[in-house]
């Protein structure tokens, strides 16, 4: 068994928080996670409060899937990459929690999500989940692309395909454009039998809600629905804008994340699909590679 000087020092909770779920990781200095646990939305935008009791709650999860539940947090140190906080008074105020862990390193989840896709080296990522950002670290510079939010933002993210695809089916059903097979799949899936009902539905819904409905854009255009191309064609473009612009005056290896790479790489134009490399490892390891480095700093200053 770990003594409790042993567990200080070699676990770490790494978690990354985003607008639908906060996925928290226990590692070891071998690099192998212990365990895992996930919660609600980690985003402080959407709220402190929701934020702070996911990053506890995934964190006490992991502890728990790992064996470790007789644990508490403040024995541990976390790396917590966020969403939301490369807003600064957002960052302001996840700062000044007061947290229940032993030391915690706060960070965009743009900045995990790329020291976890490189392991800890340079390089660029975009990501489009709930979301969409690209993000880029070359020498300890970092430049971000996006990430300004939904609805005025994230362009290319589930929250803006389902987004288009209820702005479209409502001008289709005014018969203002040509018809979508999107309407009947959207009408059906939300329980609604005009538009009318689907205003009420969609009225005030947050991203989460509309990435919910993001697959319907995929499934029409996959049967060859125009309408539903050229939203796709639309979101593709300008994720390949954000690549072209993170990369044109560098060769930073680029890695794409979120929940929608799976159907949407294959919309990318050819040569950027070619060029995009896999993700060494997912962002909430990327939390635990800042979290070591920034205590390594600490050593080095208190020693100094």
């Amino acid at each position: 068994m770990l003594t409790s000087n042993n567990k200080n020092n070699d676990l770490f909770l790494g978690i990354d928080g985003g607008g639908s779920k906060c996925k928290a990781i226990v590692m070891n200095q071998k690099n192998e996670i212990l365990g895992t646990g996930i919660s609600g939305p980690g985003n402080p935008l959407h709220g402190f409060e929701q934020a702070t009791n996911s990053i506890t709650e995934s964190a006490m999860l992991a502890l728990e899937d790992a064996g470790l539940a007789h644990m508490k947090l403040s024995e541990l140190v976390a790396g917590v990459g966020l969403a939301g906080v490369n807003i600064p008074v957002l960052y302001d105020q996840m700062a000044a929690w007061k947290h229940p862990f032993k030391n915690m390193h706060l960070a965009t989840d743009l900045l995990i999500a790329c020291l976890g896709a490189h392991d800890g080296g340079d390089g660029a990522v975009i990501i489009s989940g709930t979301g969409s950002c690209g993000f880029s670290c070359d020498n300890e510079q970092y430049r971000i692309v996006g990430a300004h939010g939904f609805p005025h933002g994230d362009k290319g993210s589930g929250a803006w395909f389902g987004l288009q695809a209820v702005k479209q089916v409502l001008v289709s059903l005014d018969g203002l454009i040509e018809p979508t097979s999107m309407s009947a799949a959207l009408l059906t899936k939300l329980n609604c039998k005009n538009d009318t009902d689907l205003v009420e539905v969609v009225a005030g819904q947050k991203a989460t809600f509309f990435a919910q409905q993001s697959h319907i854009v995929f499934d029409a255009a996959n049967l060859g629905d125009k309408v539903a191309l050229a939203i796709l064609h639309e979101g593709a473009e300008y994720l390949n804008k954000m690549v072209r612009t993170l990369t044109a005056d560098n060769h930073l290896p680029i890695s794409m994340l979120g929940g929608l790479t799976p159907v949407l790489k294959q919309w990318l134009a050819t040569d950027i699909q070619i060029n995009l490399e896999l993700p060494l490892n997912p962002p909430e390891v990327g939390s635990v590679i800042y979290a070591r480095a920034q205590q390594s700093k600490q050593v080095v200053q208190q020693s100094a």
